[in-house]
């Protein structure tokens, strides 16, 4: 690839942007278990930079990781190479820790992702605990729907409610948005190290 003026300063506007939204850690490509150990390790170097509390590290870490099972569950729907592909980010900022991913769906799941991020957006601290209890003896999700997993456990974890957004690819496929907010202040006087199942 030749090196180009206007491309190199796109990039930069790029970094600009990011640098101002605090994020530091960002990914595009596949999500394997060996990704996601190396983030793993990654954030935790960031993570010991700033000092942060053990509470809240296991807290961002374990939104990273169930974030990142959420990709390669939406992408094993894809048997094209192009479509295994996603978006990573990690960031801080205000204080706030966040991570944001960005995967392709169909159309389709559309409603049905909807409709479980807002059970669980909608749910108290004990439906998502009798939620994630039934998820665990049931082993899957229903004929009808519902939440999986991994999102109750990241609401339970975070104790903030998940965003998202649908963007439109083409007529098949839309981007799917999703965001999980950590906020240290939420446990820094708590004495309980986890979230009670």
């Amino acid at each position: 690839m030749k090196l180009d003026v206007n491309f190199v300063e796109s990039i930069i506007t790029l970094y600009d942007s990011l640098r101002i939204n605090g994020i530091y850690i960002v990914y595009i490509g596949k999500f394997t278990q060996k990704i996601t150990s190396m983030f793993s390790s990654m954030l935790e170097e960031e993570l010991d930079k700033r000092s942060e509390e053990r509470k809240i590290r296991r807290r961002i870490y374990h939104a990273m990781v169930e974030t990142m099972q959420n990709i390669q569950r939406h992408s094993e729907q894809y048997t094209d190479e192009d479509f295994t592909n996603g978006l990573f980010m990690i960031g801080k900022k205000k204080g706030i820790y966040y991570i944001i991913t960005v995967n392709k769906i169909y159309v389709e799941k559309e409603d049905q992702i909807a409709a479980a991020i807002e059970q669980v957006n909608n749910a108290t601290i004990e439906e998502l605990n009798n939620m994630y209890k039934k998820q665990l003896l049931e082993g899957k999700i229903g004929e009808k729907g519902g939440a999986g997993l991994g999102l109750i456990d990241i609401v339970r974890k975070t104790q903030n409610k998940l965003e998202y957004l649908f963007l439109p690819i083409n007529f098949k496929e839309k981007h799917f948005v999703l965001k999980a907010e950590i906020d240290p202040e939420k446990f820094h006087s708590s004495t309980d190290d986890e979230t009670p199942i």
